[in-house]
């Protein structure tokens, strides 16, 4: 089965907590623990393998030689507390083919919510719309992920960003810093998703965008369509007072890039997600971009 296939099955499939399972499957186990060097020694001991060990430190040499799987304990393993925040504006419900923004979101959301059940680490879910927030605190028991899931399944996408003191306080709490992953399309009109960001930044937590973007947006192709429209204002432009197609492209990589460089100015980790790319491979950017901000 193609890449390309098996990502639109995922995107598919009504079940959020399966569809998380195939995508953390394998070689996503174990990744997001955060981590310090252990004193002096490459390693210190070996143990058996437990579920949910960071795969990363399977000895493989040890395994051809007696068949089992051991551990090496090169690094003190440390749980962090999780937040996954989903921008649910009336844009997330902009497709690109079968699926919406939003189910892009959703998938990655609960990829991300499955592998720290797996690790023990707790997670909480955040949803913005209609200039509100829907707060799922974080946990760790068997129940709240249940909880989670059933929470994901049922975002609709309605209204807009509301303003960044609005939220404050629930990013405040006891001082602890999280790793915040934030799910968005960055579509703003009076810079709400940028207030808010600086807003969490300023509070010191470790935070990573996935800023989603439509292939027919990227490439401008809207073919069979006439007029397109803002979501959020409902307001119509026909075709014809578009720009012309080189001229959107470059405004819209312009744009891209200074978003790309507004974050990283604040110590937030960027990704660019492409609705066709497969949620593997966006989280393996992520991946990328966490290893990055832990050093």
């Amino acid at each position: 089965m193609s890449e390309l296939q098996d990502h639109h099955i995922l995107m598919a499939i009504k079940d959020l907590s399966l569809a998380a399972r195939r995508t953390i499957d394998g070689f996503m186990a174990g990744i997001n623990k955060s981590k310090v060097k252990g004193p002096g020694l490459e390693f210190s001991q070996y143990r058996s393998y437990q579920p949910g060990d960071d795969l990363r430190w399977l000895d493989w040499k040890r395994y051809a030689r007696s068949d089992r799987y051991y551990i090496r304990e090169s690094e003190i393993e440390t749980s962090i507390s999780i937040r996954l925040l989903v921008d649910a504006s009336s844009s997330m419900a902009h497709r690109d083919g079968a699926f919406a923004k939003l189910d892009y979101a959703r998938l990655l959301a609960a990829s991300l919510g499955w592998l720290a059940h797996m690790q023990g680490d707790s997670f909480g879910l955040y949803v913005f719309q209609e200039g509100d927030v829907f707060s799922l605190p974080s946990r760790k028991d068997p129940q709240h992920l249940a909880r989670f899931f059933y929470q994901l399944e049922n975002i609709r996408p309605g209204g807009r960003m509301g303003e960044p003191t609005q939220y404050k306080h629930i990013f405040t709490g006891d001082q602890k810093r999280e790793l915040l992953v934030f799910f968005t399309d960055m579509y703003e009109r009076d810079g709400e998703i940028s207030g808010l960001l600086e807003v969490l930044a300023a509070l010191r937590h470790e935070i990573i965008v996935f800023h989603l973007m439509g292939k027919n947006e990227l490439e401008m192709d809207y073919k069979g369509y006439h007029r397109v429209q803002d979501l959020e204002t409902r307001e119509q432009i026909p075709f014809n007072d578009l720009l012309a197609p080189a001229a959107y492209k470059e405004r819209l990589q312009a744009w891209l890039a200074g978003v790309r460089m507004q974050l990283l100015d604040k110590q937030i980790a960027y990704s660019m997600v492409r609705m066709d790319q497969s949620p593997g491979d966006a989280l393996r950017d992520f991946l990328k971009q966490r290893q990055k901000t832990i050093g």
